[in-house]
């Protein structure tokens, strides 16, 4: 039978609010831009920026605010103005320091789970700026265990299963993003519960191939996740 040993949660987007953010700095960032009166759609020169860049600054505000700037001069020909840049600036402050608001339904089924299950928390981003976000949750005594990683690609999950000996089998990852939380805790031989966000950035989408679809559910909203596990527990493998 299928016996789960560890449950581990994505946290931006499966258990707190981020891409708003995002999609708010944004908004900023064309308002800020608005009196230079640029021709052309500014988000796709930012989108390919943004993804460029993840191999220099990694994943998080900065990158993005970074990634701001740099789109700022390009379609501006350089002109943008110190002050505008300043501006941009404190538009990463404040997401940096922005209130952490948790997801419907996160501390109920954190709590349940960590009754009958060792929890971890696996995220991707800046360091500083997650454990913050980690510290301000108030969820980190639910966890014992957390990574914040660089990247969530299957070499990163192998090197922390192997870490805290855990067999792959009997592992099973939720979170919001196919292509960093589910894809590649299934390739392993995991098992994943997704939790789509409206509000996902499009470098997190991916497909799932056809072999791996039936080690992972997908469901609407945190609530579903208890009675899922206790499906896959009367699963064989």
């Amino acid at each position: 039978m299928t016996m789960l040993t560890w449950i581990a949660f994505d946290a931006d987007d499966t258990l707190w609010e981020n891409e708003r953010l995002y999609h708010r700095g944004r908004e900023r960032f064309h308002a800020i831009l608005a009196k230079y009166k640029i021709a052309a759609d500014i988000d796709p020169l930012l989108d390919e920026t943004e993804i460029h860049n993840l191999r220099y600054y990694g994943y998080g505000v900065m990158s993005f605010i970074l990634s701001l700037i740099e789109t700022a001069i390009q379609a501006t020909g350089g002109k943008i103005s110190a002050e505008d840049v300043q501006a941009l600036l404190e538009l990463g402050k404040e997401m940096l320091t922005a209130k952490v608001s948790l997801l419907d339904g996160v501390h109920e089924t954190l709590a349940k789970l960590s009754e009958s299950h060792p929890l971890m928390l696996i995220t991707k981003g800046d360091l500083f700026h997650q454990r913050r976000k980690v510290e301000a949750s108030g969820l980190g005594s639910y966890f014992q265990a957390i990574e914040i990683v660089s990247e969530k690609k299957p070499q990163d999950y192998a090197e922390i299963l192997a870490r805290h000996k855990i067999d792959a089998e009997k592992f099973l990852m939720v979170g919001n993003s196919l292509r960093s939380d589910i894809r590649p805790i299934l390739e392993l031989g995991g098992w994943a519960i997704h939790i789509p966000n409206h509000l996902n950035w499009a470098h997190e989408e991916a497909e799932i191939p056809e072999n791996l679809q039936d080690r992972f559910i997908t469901v609407d909203k945190m609530g579903k996740i208890r009675e899922v596990i206790e499906e896959l527990a009367n699963l064989r493998l």
